[in-house]
């Protein structure tokens, strides 16, 4: 067979072709072919649609305002989230219940996680915690309890108590460990304490071991163990005592802290005077930086038959509310250095 025949009929046919073509042309179309009407060219322009015209339409314009809106949340998420870094991250077990980091629930499958710089721990109120650095100690979280690690990783490592309870045990060089409550910073000096905040802000804060340095601006107060000390919202820590004080020493120390004036200022500090032990001269001691001046005398001379004024110290100098002198008396009660609370205290505003 020619080639020609399958382009133009000509040439020497194929039977094979030929009988394929009768086959199919048992299916030849025979109608005529539809027409059409006239194409009439028109002069007015057409207007051109662009892309972003379907978005006018208003649910085009909905579905892209929830895209965008969808992925600034993203972003913001993102970096709104804290990045943990594990060479910095406490270690958190769970002692009973679900404790929860972030939205992590550290449970009985999970019994261990981690807290990064930024993260908070919550307990409900039948949850417990423990949290743990081999660097500065450990942390045991009650119930009803929210704690954010503020910073960590060298330098000072910083807590904010926002409210329940925990209990530090730290090993970390004195000042190194400090934790944020809504009405004073607890400044560790190398001890164990317990640190109670209710959901006002006011918090009570118990050592057991070592001494505990209580600040809010100017107002300082020192906790050694045994000791306890209240701190309110504004006017931060009160004026610390050891809980075996007899209970009219209690209370009539209560009346001072809460402002008492006048008659009632001098009945309560002469039952706190009077009822005093030697080792309530830490009560003492501080209430010489609290009372009014006309008030300073009568805790002087009873603070100085408790613990003599040592070299350097003198009654005008009290008087007038010297901090050299202060701080000297203080050394010669037996709770602890000031110079370890002052160094640190110089560094406070740098790492906060």
């Amino acid at each position: 067979m020619r080639d020609d025949y399958l382009w133009d009929g000509s040439g020497e046919p194929d039977p094979e072709i030929q009988k394929m073509e009768s086959v199919l042309g048992k299916l030849r179309y025979n109608r005529p072919a539809p027409e059409f009407p006239a194409f009439v060219k028109s002069d007015a322009p057409v207007p051109r649609r662009r892309f972003w015209h379907i978005f006018s339409r208003p649910q085009f314009a909905f579905a892209a305002a929830l895209l965008v809106a969808a992925v600034a949340g993203l972003v913001w998420l993102e970096s709104r989230t804290p990045k943990i870094d594990p060479a910095t991250a406490w270690d958190v077990t769970s002692v009973e219940g679900t404790p929860q980091v972030g939205s992590h629930k550290i449970d009985v499958t999970h019994k261990t996680g981690k807290l990064g710089q930024g993260q908070v721990l919550e307990t409900d109120n039948v949850s417990k915690a423990v949290i743990k650095s081999d660097a500065t100690g450990e942390i045991e979280v009650e119930p009803a309890t929210r704690l954010r690690l503020v910073k960590s990783g060298s330098g000072i490592k910083r807590l904010s108590l926002e409210r329940g309870t925990i209990r530090a045990t730290i090993w970390a060089p004195p000042g190194e460990f400090v934790v944020d409550t809504p009405s004073a910073v607890a400044v560790d000096l190398g001890c164990v304490y317990t640190l109670h905040v209710d959901d006002s802000g006011d918090g009570l804060l118990r050592t057991t071991l070592g001494w505990v340095g209580f600040k809010l601006g100017d107002h300082e107060s020192f906790i050694p163990a045994g000791a306890v000390c209240a701190t309110r919202k504004k006017t931060g820590p009160a004026t610390p005592y050891f809980e075996d004080a007899s209970e009219a020493f209690r209370n009539a120390l209560a009346r001072l802290d809460a402002g008492a004036m006048g008659e009632e200022r001098a009945a309560a500090l002469g039952v706190v005077l009077s009822q005093a032990r030697q080792r309530d001269a830490l009560t003492l001691w501080h209430l010489l930086a609290r009372v009014p001046e006309a008030d300073r005398g009568r805790v002087y001379d009873r603070l100085g038959q408790l613990v003599p004024a040592p070299a350097g110290v003198t009654r005008e100098g009290i008087l007038l509310h010297d901090p050299q002198m202060l701080d000297l008396w203080w050394n010669e009660l037996g709770f602890g250095d000031t110079s370890l609370w002052r160094h640190w205290e110089r560094s406070w505003p740098q790492e906060k």
